[in-house]
């Protein structure tokens, strides 16, 4: 089977832009600052999760029809989506996935402080996940 290339470019740029955003909000949040701007930065950190997570389960979905079959996922759900990724061994864990994809359609339909603070802390689980993902769709490029 020939494995076409996918331009990672996209992706790798919502990875990092998320992961720069991790390390500004850890920086920033043992100073001394007000709560407001803890709260702006948390809201940009949110950003970047929606953004990034967009992208990962589009280029697992791109992968699979690039490179297993054109129609390996269309109309399927995220939960087999994701099964089908590790099947191919992009991801490691589907219920881990699901919980990103939970958080990501919480804070995608309303804004609350509460929900922001739980998906605040399932963002910064998410990075290593998203970091994997890209690790091996690069490995699975060359």
């Amino acid at each position: 089977m020939s494995v076409e290339r996918l331009v990672l470019t996209s992706l790798k740029k919502a990875v990092f832009a998320l992961s720069k955003s991790v390390a500004v909000f850890e920086r920033l949040s043992i100073i001394d600052m007000e709560k407001d701007e803890l709260d702006i930065i948390k809201a940009g950190v949110i950003q970047h999760f929606e953004f990034c997570y967009e992208l990962c389960w589009k280029f697992i979905k791109r992968w699979l029809e690039m490179n297993i079959n054109p129609e390996a996922a269309d109309g399927v759900t995220r939960r087999e989506l994701f099964r089908q990724g590790v099947e191919n061994k992009l991801l490691d864990n589907v219920d881990e996935w699901m919980i990103f994809h939970s958080a990501r359609n919480r804070v995608s339909h309303i804004y609350d402080e509460d929900v922001a603070e739980e998906v605040f802390a399932i963002v910064r689980k998410f990075l290593p996940y998203a970091k994997s993902l890209l690790s091996r769709l690069e490995s699975k490029n060359d």
